[in-house]
This record gives C-alpha cells, sequence and structure tokens, in this order.
C-alpha cells in the first residue's frame, strides 16, 4: 500500500467511512415521517409461499437472499442480539438459504451473530463473507498471508469448518487480482472455502481473475436507482462467464422503500448515510419522482415498493439474487412476498422507458468509499 492510501484509511477514518458495504437497508432502525409506504402485505400470512432456487454459477440458492450487514451495523445501533437471531431463523424456516456477511461488519459482530443463528442448520444454508480490509491498521489488505489469517478467524466466528461463498470485499489496487485468485484457489483446494466472488470489481478486474479460480458470483450495488452494471460491462461478462450476480443495495439503501422523504434524519454516528449527498434533504424530495413511479406499479400489483423494486430485479435475469436486508420480521415478510409478484414484459419495458426521463440526484455512496470501488478500464 503506499503512503496515499495509508494516510486515506487510518483506522479511525476507515471505520467511519468505509463499513458500509453489501446488503440492503433495515427500515426499522428509524422513526420514519408517514408515508404512502403500506405494510399489510408484511403481516399478510406466507402460508403457500414457496421460494424457488437460482444458480450463481454452479452455487444454488434461494431466490432471495438475506443481507445480514444491517442488524449490526451501519444503518443505525445495533439490533438487539435476539432479534437479529430470530430474524435470521425466520428467513431459512420461510425458505431463504442465502446469507451474506463479512468480516468488517461491526465489524466482526456480525459473522459472530450470523453463526449463532445458524449454527442449528448449518448444513442447509449457503454463508457468504468477505475480506479485504485491514480492519486493525485501517486500509486495504489481499495480501496472501493476510487473506490466510482472517479466513480463520471467520471460520471460527461463524462456528463453521468452510465458508461456502468468500468474496473480495473492495479490488486491492496493490495486489494483482491473479494473485488473490491464486490465494482463494489454494483455500478451496483445502475446503476451507467453496466458491469465489468478487465485490464492487470492474469487468476487465473480473476477466483476470475468473482466468485463475472461476468465479461463482459477483456482488455489487444493482437497483432501480443505480444500474451502473447494466452499462460498465459487469452484467455483460457475468452473463458471458456464467457468474451470478447478487446486488447489494437492491431497495436503494432504504429510498426504495417509499418510506423516506425529505423529513427524514439520519443518525451521523450510526447512519453512514447521513454523508452521502442521496440522502441530503434536497435530493431526497428531488428523487421524488422514482416514488411517484413506483407507487403506479404498486398499486396496479397490489403490492409494496419494496416488492416492486425487488420484483424487478428478479425480472431482470434467472441468476440474479438480490439480498435485501432488514432486522424486522415483518419488513422481511414484506420484501419476501415479492417473489409472488409477477412484472409482464409490458411492465418491464414501461418502467424502463419511465425511468429513462427520471434523473437519480446524488452519488451512491461518498468519495471516500468511492474511492476503493474498482473502476478498470
Amino acid at each position: 500500500m503506499n503512503d496515499h492510501n495509508s494516510k486515506a484509511f487510518n483506522r479511525r477514518e476507515f471505520l467511519a467511512n468505509t463499513l458500509m458495504i453489501g446488503a440492503g437497508v433495515a427500515a426499522s432502525q428509524f422513526s420514519w415521517a408517514t408515508s404512502n409506504h403500506s405494510v399489510n402485505a408484511a403481516n399478510a400470512n406466507l402460508t403457500g409461499l414457496v421460494i424457488g432456487r437460482r444458480r450463481l454459477g454452479s452455487l444454488e440458492v434461494s431466490e432471495l437472499g438475506a443481507g445480514c450487514m444491517s442488524i449490526s451495523a451501519n444503518y443505525g445501533p445495533p439490533a438487539d442480539k435476539f432479534q437479529g437471531i430470530n430474524v435470521l431463523r425466520k428467513a431459512y424456516e420461510t425458505g431463504v438459504t442465502f446469507f451474506d456477511t463479512a468480516e468488517v461488519y461491526g465489524p466482526f459482530t456480525n459473522e459472530t451473530l450470523v453463526g449463532e443463528a445458524l449454527a442449528p442448520f448449518r448444513d442447509k444454508v449457503v454463508i457468504a463473507s468477505k475480506f479485504g480490509f485491514d480492519i486493525e491498521k485501517g486500509g486495504l489488505n489481499s495480501r496472501s498471508d493476510h487473506i490466510r489469517k482472517v479466513v480463520e478467524a471467520s471460520l471460527q466466528r461463524l462456528k463453521t469448518d468452510r465458508i461456502d461463498l468468500y468474496y473480495q470485499h473492495r479490488v486491492d489496487p496493490s495486489v494483482p487480482i491473479e494473485d488473490v485468485a491464486g490465494t482463494v484457489k489454494d483455500l478451496i483446494n483445502e475446503g476451507k472455502v467453496l466458491h469465489f466472488g468478487l465485490s464492487e470489481a470492474s469487468a476487465k478486474t473480473i476477466r483476470r481473475a475468473h482466468a485463475v479460480q472461476p468465479i461463482t458470483a459477483i456482488q455489487t450495488e444493482y437497483s432501480l436507482m443505480n444500474r451502473e452494471p447494466e452499462n460498465n460491462g459487469v452484467l455483460d461478462i457475468c452473463e458471458e462467464l456464467g457468474i451470478g450476480f447478487v446486488p447489494w443495495g437492491p431497495l436503494g439503501m432504504g429510498y426504495l422503500t417509499g418510506t423516506l422523504n425529505a423529513n427524514t434524519k439520519f443518525d451521523s454516528k450510526t447512519d453512514l448515510r447521513s454523508g452521502f449527498d442521496r440522502f441530503s434533504t434536497a435530493n431526497l424530495a428531488a428523487n421524488k419522482p422514482i416514488l411517484d413511479l413506483l407507487k403506479l406499479f404498486a398499486k396496479k400489483h397490489n403490492a409494496t415498493y419494496s416488492q416492486i423494486s425487488l420484483a424487478w430485479l428478479l425480472a431482470q435475469k434467472p441468476w440474479i439474487v438480490p439480498i435485501p436486508g432488514t432486522r424486522n420480521i415483518d419488513h422481511f415478510n414484506e420484501n419476501v412476498k415479492a417473489i409472488a409478484v409477477q412484472l409482464s414484459p409490458s411492465d418491464l419495458a414501461d418502467i424502463d422507458k419511465a425511468f429513462s426521463k427520471i434523473r437519480v440526484n446524488g452519488g451512491r455512496m461518498n468519495k471516500e468509499q468511492m474511492k476503493v470501488v474498482d473502476q478498470t478500464s
């Protein structure tokens, strides 16, 4: 790591600016202003709801996964431990088999929570976790010795002998991606990791890594509000190489739930969105046309904004598996019912046509976080 990176990522700045990486928002953490958002579907009985299966490369998972981060960090103060465990076990009982965490969430506490929650049925679920940050020193670190060190700690916290899907959380420009892929390949050969993934990687980096160790999944922010993967080659290369795609932030970090407006306040000490331009008072108001569009389709399908947003993602490709996150069982029930919302080809065309005329105001993350997003051309 060069001197510039060392200065940019001291431990305090790292914890403040870089921990919010992956997974959807837990709207229950805040006292939202009243909106048109309806939770009737959230409280409905889930009897008869069958969660299907999709493939991320050769890995079979539930068609909707569970982002676990927001239970422990970054969108408000941590939830009660038993509340978090109950939500994750409810997800499993409903048919969710894909759970996403990372060492940096907390840090560490989310992996511990996930490990305890899933222990009773560990062999029936897929656990994804991530490496790539140096939590002690700050900054990125994907050196082989560091990966080998942190994987052991993650295994212990997760109460397991293998991580089903192990992502590089952010591409480390100081370590060739071929070396990273080679290290994970060795871990796969040793049985400590079963599948390899990359998070927020460019198409060029994905191709280079895949040549060394086949990639199972790419995780990147993707939603109606952030459609960069459609335009930067990432979705294209996933389709070409048979790689699955896992959208984090599938509900626009909460905005697409329809529960945020210009009166929403974010705690600067516990909610990283407080520093995101997209969540400024002005932009929360300016992006209302997005919610107006969602409202039309929510009314048509007797669904909520969240369900339309997730159904839209599920309709894009059969190898896309969103991972909305929540600490609230009612919100989980609402999200999972998105699989019952069937958007027709005409619906999808109408959404695309209407959305092409809407401007999204504000960048998806702040400048410090975007510095560690791989944008190699």
